[in-house]
This record gives C-alpha cells, sequence and structure tokens, in this order.
C-alpha cells in the first residue's frame, strides 16, 4: 500500500535500511525509506519513514469467512517531511552565490517556502490518514 501510494504521487522511493532479528517472542524488523519528488527546478519533497516492528508472528485470521495468512505485532511508523532547497548544490560553489542563496529564499520566494512547506505537510499528513485507513486503525 505505502509502496503504492508513493508512485501514484511521483516519488522516487528508496530503502535504506532493512534489518531483521529473530527473537524469542517473533521477529524485530526495522525499515527505513527515503521518498522523493522533484517540485521545482530548487525545490524537492522528501518524506522520511522509519518503521519498527516487535513481536511480528505469523497467524490466520478470517476475512468474510475465508482463512487468510498473515502477521500480527507491534508497529510504531515514524514520518518526517523535508523541504529540500537546491537539491543540484548550484548556489553551494562560491561564498557570494552562498550569500545571495540565502537572500533569495528569505526575501524572493519567502511565500514559495511557505506554501511548499505547507503543502508537504498536507502529504505527510495524507500518507498517515491513509495508513491508518489501511490498517483500519482510528485517525487521531
Amino acid at each position: 500500500m505505502m509502496f503504492d501510494w508513493f508512485k501514484l504521487r511521483n516519488y522516487k522511493l528508496k530503502e535504506n535500511l532493512y534489518n531483521e532479528k529473530i527473537q524469542t517472542n517473533g521477529k524485530e524488523v526495522l525499515i527505513r525509506w527515503d521518498a522523493e519528488r522533484k517540485v521545482t527546478d530548487y525545490f524537492k519533497f522528501q518524506i522520511q519513514s522509519e518503521w519498527h516492528i516487535l513481536g511480528m508472528t505469523d497467524t490466520e485470521v478470517e476475512i468474510d469467512g475465508e482463512k487468510t495468512k498473515t502477521n500480527k505485532g507491534e508497529v510504531e511508523i515514524i514520518f518526517k517531511g523535508n523541504l529540500i532547497k537546491d537539491y543540484e548544490k548550484r548556489w553551494e560553489d562560491r561564498p557570494l552565490w552562498k550569500f545571495l542563496r540565502g537572500v533569495y529564499e528569505q526575501y524572493v520566494v519567502r511565500a514559495t517556502v511557505d506554501e511548499f512547506e505547507d503543502d508537504l505537510e498536507d502529504e505527510v499528513k495524507e500518507v498517515i490518514s491513509d495508513l491508518k485507513a489501511f490498517l483500519k486503525l482510528e485517525v487521531k
């Protein structure tokens, strides 16, 4: 579900970590994803997610009268949104350009930065809401 969510919104997904340990009470799984989407030539959205699953075991459940194999356990997923500016580092070469970049961001495109930060926050809230709906959890 999460993979499709990011693909539908044109994010490039990268799995930075997948670690699985067998414990006495089930598997412990750590997963880290970075999803990035180019918004303009200067701005990029990044949504990082870190999954921590404890006590994951195989189980069988009955859904609509049919038995289905699945997993059970505890999961914590942390999402973080980052607005990446000058992601190609074009303004980082010279000290004067770096100074001009600060002026550009603070005074010229300040409203655009604020708007993109709000849009990114909305996308992070949307992915959390969609995931909770998929897992049939209460949305807070």
